[in-house]
């Protein structure tokens, strides 16, 4: 609904939206048809970022490893760097150079009056400093005076970087490995000569910038790869100097013999050890067969022999000792078989005598304990030369443990070292062959001068036409949404939330043109639907009033149109052959006793001066006045007067239609209302409903039954 009201308002000023934006392009067809035409020239440029064929073969993988947005922050810091204000001081020397160099009629543009009043001595001067700053690429010091003029110089020409930026476009061709850079101005040479000298010099730029940061990058890895190598080699001839001090050849194969040979003595003393337990056990045995006779008369006879035996035992334990010690040496082995005889030998010998009592026959026992005794003797042997092997053994194998962590250690120094060192002897390599490699950025294309452009002069007047009436809705809508008042009854029940009855429009015609309305000949046509909307109204209340005869009519504020309404309403009713009675109760301003000339006065009716069978008799509308006092309703007489006499007026009379004050007069207006059967109120349209207005709206709520609704008036035709 709120979009129908917004299209009525446009309708409703559609003389202002055709007329405002019809002065507008008015005024800019004389405004812009002096304009110059305007010329454009485009360069353009190969960057090389995402052409695989410019590149170098090391950077293959990288181009296809990057995305498209580091492909795009690429060529936005490109761009950047195309626009930054030294390249355009560039281009602005260049060009006012030139127009200091020619005639005025080589000129690109017109010669500003600041630059025709520069001297001989002066336009020399400029050019001396024109040209020393763009041979170091600098910009003019405007703290300088002497620069600050020859800046404002430039500005006169419109050769400065805000001039220039204004009309050159510098950005990238789609997704491709192209950059353009385009400028326009009203002379075709001059937009040709900016292009070229902007990409021009850009290149230059970047090909020096491109070409030191490459110079720099090597010098730099040059030296690094060179203290890496030189780090590795320090560190391996560490490791090698320690290698020689603890006599390290290779330790890991020393740490694998010295466990092996450990492993082995272990389990030849566990062997000797199963020997001795074994022998023991056996001896104990042979022992047990022996009486102490036989050992008493068996060493008083074997003494001598038995100290040839331990005597070869000794040298027995001896050669098997170092036979141990040196690894179970075969060369020594020998010298221990030899004993090992000599002592059987021996044992054999003493066999030989009779060394046992002849009375018992028990020789092959004790060579078996002789046997067993010097087995026995040589496993204990064995065991101690083992063992202190073992000790020997396991303190050279702990010995290692430092070294293998010293040697761990320079050897993983050794590996981060080489790694770091390849790393960067890598990059050397990579920036080496692209150093071989040209630079990348190249101008392919050269501006020209071209024919003009399509004219802007008919956009420019077709634009202003088109932002003139969008400005003028713009404007409507605001005024529409922040417009709160009032203007047609379904805006008045809609915020109120109570019916309305009709409602009237605004009339330019007096009041004492009521009586003409009715009448059908001398009715004008366009007073049709004024009387059809006071019939609407008529059959509204009739249908309200429910039997009823009193009707009071109120409005929130002084002259809404009450009066206009109750005389209307009192021609209406009389076209239905009702007797109608119009009362001004209206003390603050009687209205109707003035516009109308009164039957009767309504003090004279209620102090019973005025008898109610003397009221209209032969009219069939009825005018009861007031004399206009500062008075209220119960101030002339009681409430319950007033209903009598109100009753008096009910039988003479079909309908009385009671002008009462409007309710900002509080009292005096609900007085009226307490003693009428209805009322009905009047709102003037084009207002909005404040606070203090919606209490009234609110008293009227709370009338119930008896307020039976609004009839809007002074209406505007929309």
């Amino acid at each position: 609904m709120e979009i129908i009201g917004f299209l009525k308002v446009i309708s409703r000023q559609k003389f202002v939206l055709i007329a405002v934006p019809l002065i507008t392009v008015i005024i800019t067809y004389f405004l812009v048809r002096q304009l110059p035409s305007v010329y454009t020239s485009k360069a353009r440029l190969a960057t090389g970022l995402v052409d695989d064929s410019k590149k170098a073969p090391a950077n293959l993988d990288f181009l296809a490893a990057q995305g498209e947005s580091m492909v795009n922050q690429q060529f936005n810091n490109l761009i950047q760097t195309i626009q930054l204000q030294k390249m355009y001081d560039q281009v602005s020397y260049k060009l006012i150079l030139h127009d200091l160099t020619v005639t005025p009629d080589s000129m690109y543009r017109r010669p500003s009056k600041l630059l025709l009043q520069l001297n001989k001595a002066a336009r020399a001067h400029a050019i001396d400093v024109y040209s020393d700053l763009y041979r170091r690429m600098e910009p003019l010091s405007l703290w300088d005076a002497d620069q600050f003029g020859l800046n404002t110089v430039l500005v006169s020409m419109g050769y400065d970087e805000g001039s220039l930026k204004k009309n050159m476009a510098v950005y990238r061709v789609n997704t491709s490995d192209f950059v353009d850079i385009q400028f326009e101005s009203e002379n075709p040479i001059l937009s040709a000569f900016a292009a070229n000298t902007l990409a021009r010099e850009f290149t230059i730029y970047y090909t020096n910038i491109f070409r030191e940061n490459q110079v720099r990058s090597m010098n730099f890895l040059d030296s690094l790869q060179k203290m890496r190598q030189a780090s590795v080699d320090k560190q391996m001839l560490e490791l090698k100097n320690y290698k020689i001090e603890n006599k390290i050849l290779n330790l890991n194969e020393q740490a694998r013999i010295l466990y092996n040979q450990i492993a082995d003595f272990e389990t030849r003393r566990e062997v000797a050890m199963k020997d001795v337990e074994s022998y023991s056990g056996a001896l104990k045995n042979l022992e047990q067969k022996f009486n102490p006779k036989d050992r008493q008369y068996l060493e008083s006879t074997s003494t001598k022999i038995n100290q040839d035996i331990l005597s070869t035992t000794d040298l027995l334990k001896a050669a098997n000792d170092a036979y141990i010690r040196s690894n179970y040496d075969e060369r020594l082995k020998g010298r221990v078989d030899t004993l090992k005889n000599q002592i059987t030998d021996q044992l054999n010998q003493s066999a030989d005598r009779y060394d046992l009592n002849p009375l018992q026959t028990k020789q092959n026992i004790v060579i078996q304990k002789a046997q067993l005794e010097v087995s026995l003797d040589l496993a204990r042997y064995s065991i101690v030369s083992l063992q202190s092997e073992l000790d020997r053994l396991n303190r050279k194998f702990n010995g290692l443990v430092p070294h293998e962590a010293m040697i761990q250690s320079y050897e993983k120094s050794i590996d981060n070292a080489g790694k770091e060192y390849l790393d960067v002897l890598g990059k050397f390599n990579q920036t080496s062959m692209e150093s071989n490699f040209a630079a990348q950025l190249k101008q392919i294309e050269v501006a020209m001068p071209g024919s003009p452009g399509p004219s802007k002069k008919m956009l420019l007047v077709i634009l202003s036409g088109l932002i003139s009436l969008f400005f003028c809705l713009a404007v409507l809508f605001i005024l529409f949404f922040l417009d709160d008042d009032v203007h047609v009854s379904r805006q008045l029940a809609n915020s109120i939330g109570i019916p309305v009855m009709g409602y009237l429009p605004r009339l330019d015609r007096s009041l004492l043109d009521l009586k003409k309305l009715w009448n059908e000949i001398e009715t004008r046509p366009s007073e049709e639907p004024y009387r059809n909307l006071l019939r609407a109204i008529r059959f509204e209340i009739d249908s309200e009033m429910e039997g009823a005869k009193t009707l009071a009519i109120t409005s929130m504020r002084p002259e809404e149109g009450k009066t206009f309404l109750a005389l209307s309403l009192a021609y209406a009713y009389s076209m239905t052959g009702k007797k109608v009675l119009l009362i001004d109760g209206n003390f603050d301003s009687a209205s109707i006793s003035k516009a109308v000339k009164p039957a009767g006065y309504l003090e004279d009716i209620l102090q019973g001066t005025l008898p109610v069978a003397q009221l209209g008799n032969e009219s069939k509308i009825t005018v009861l006045g007031n004399r206009e006092a500062d008075i209220s309703l119960f101030e002339l007489t009681d409430e319950d007067n007033v209903r009598r006499h109100l009753q008096s007026l009910k039988e003479a009379f079909d309908i009385i239609l009671i002008e009462s004050p409007a309710l900002s007069a509080l009292g005096k207006s609900k007085e009226w209302i307490v003693v009428a059967d209805k009322a009905v109120a009047v709102f003037e349209a084009d207002q909005r409903i404040g606070r203090y207005k919606q209490m009234q709206i609110n008293y009227l709520k709370s009338l119930d039954n008896k307020f039976i609704g609004w009839v809007m008036n002074k209406v505007k035709s929309r």
